[in-house]
């Protein structure tokens, strides 16, 4: 019962810091949107576009599936198995930072059509569900690439740490092309961090698993010369 409750705990303390350290970068919003803006400088935005795209799930799920079964095919399936585990935790946490910005409906900086807030589904009379204009908060992006960094860093140090500067390049480059807010990244690392947690706990055990069946049936089934 004590590791529950401590699991809890820590579960609400990482919250609260969340929550504050979101609220504390709020006030600089504005000034960061400003300072990082390379949408009016070619060679930057063009570096910006494509840090911004293989931030993209479906980059990242391309590349996870095609180096997975690249190890499997070589005898490495417990390789193969992190290398999916760590994809697949990126395309979660993206996934869920997909649903909470569609509830939020929260301006992005380029859009100046309406002050900028938080309008929810609904605003003027019409529905903003998966509206660009209104997909700020969180960043998906973020969130993807977050996840990624994290659950490879759960996997090997070494992974990891090169991980974190691809997160760090793809949250700069939504900054930089004015796609998102300092909060909305940040809070994406926020929302991605403990869920790859979770799912390393969880998930991982049963990815490899079954990466190891998978692997033992197909040499079982593989003709000999």
């Amino acid at each position: 019962m004590v590791a529950p409750a401590k699991s809890r705990r820590n579960r609400l303390l990482w919250l609260l810091a969340g929550a504050a350290l979101v609220a504390l970068v709020w006030p600089f919003d504005n000034r960061v949107d400003t300072a990082l803006d390379v949408t009016h400088k070619p060679y930057w935005h063009a570096v910006a576009w494509w840090c911004s795209k293989i931030g993209e799930g479906w980059v990242v799920g391309a590349a996870g599936i095609i180096l997975a079964g690249i190890f499997f095919f070589a005898s490495r399936p417990r390789l193969a198995g992190n290398i999916f585990f760590i994809a697949l935790t990126s395309e979660l946490t993206g996934l869920a930072a997909l649903i909470l910005r569609v509830l939020s409906g929260r301006t992005r900086p380029s859009n100046h059509d309406v002050p900028q807030g938080f309008y929810g589904l609904w605003h003027d009379g019409h529905w903003i569900v998966g509206k660009y204009q209104f997909s700020a908060f969180p960043s998906g992006h973020a969130a993807t690439a977050v996840g990624l960094a994290a659950a490879a860093w759960l996997i090997h140090r070494g992974w990891g740490a090169v991980a974190a500067v691809y997160a760090l390049a793809v949250m700069w480059s939504r900054l930089a092309l004015q796609c998102h807010h300092l909060s909305d990244v940040v809070a994406s690392a926020v929302l991605a961090i403990p869920l790859a947690l979770l799912l390393k706990k969880f998930l991982a055990p049963s990815v490899e698993f079954q990466f190891g069946n998978l692997h033992r049936a197909w040499k079982k089934g593989k003709p000999t010369v």
